[in-house]
């Protein structure tokens, strides 16, 4: 058995951010976790998240707003903030903190 892997969610995150990171943590059978890093990153227009199973996020550090279509209901998200995206519930990030890393932990079900 190999020993455990020690590792930070603030580690190695590059200084200039043109895109958003997507990053995987860990996937096993039906458990995908991601750190995502958005700096004044956005959902490009007309695009909206469409997930086939249940989305658990955590904002770890910066801000977020996302709208979700239904009922277009805008969830702003501070440090700490957590929420269950359920599957198919269309969504997408109106907005990130600009020049500031927003770190997301992202459970995918």
């Amino acid at each position: 058995m190999n020993p455990p892997l020690l590792n930070n969610i603030f580690a190695e995150i590059p200084e200039q951010i043109p895109e958003e990171i997507f990053e995987c943590i860990i996937k096993q059978d039906n458990l995908y976790i991601e750190r995502i890093i958005s700096n004044g990153h956005v959902t490009p227009p007309g695009q909206w998240y469409d997930q086939a199973g249940d989305e658990w996020v955590l904002l770890i550090q910066g801000q977020a707003t996302l709208l979700f279509e239904k009922n277009r209901r805008l969830v702003r998200l501070s440090p700490g903030d957590y929420l269950l995206i359920p599957a198919h519930a269309r969504h997408r990030v109106e907005w990130t903190l600009p020049d500031f890393n927003t770190i997301w932990l992202a459970v995918h079900l």
